[in-house]
């Protein structure tokens, strides 16, 4: 299956089901993962992690 099937299979299952509020989660959950991804390879990151 590839990704953009499971991104149009979740998104469907929002809109039927009616759980918007999972939405917020979701965009949180990737925004920290892609912070935490951009974190390991670059300069900043000893100033990324004292967040944390």
């Amino acid at each position: 299956m590839s990704k953009i099937a499971i991104i149009r299979e979740f998104w469907l299952f929002l809109r039927v089901r009616r759980k918007w509020w999972l939405v917020p989660i979701v965009i949180s959950l990737l925004l920290l993962g892609a912070l935490l991804i951009f974190a390991e390879s670059s300069a900043i990151a000893p100033f990324i992690y004292t967040l944390f």
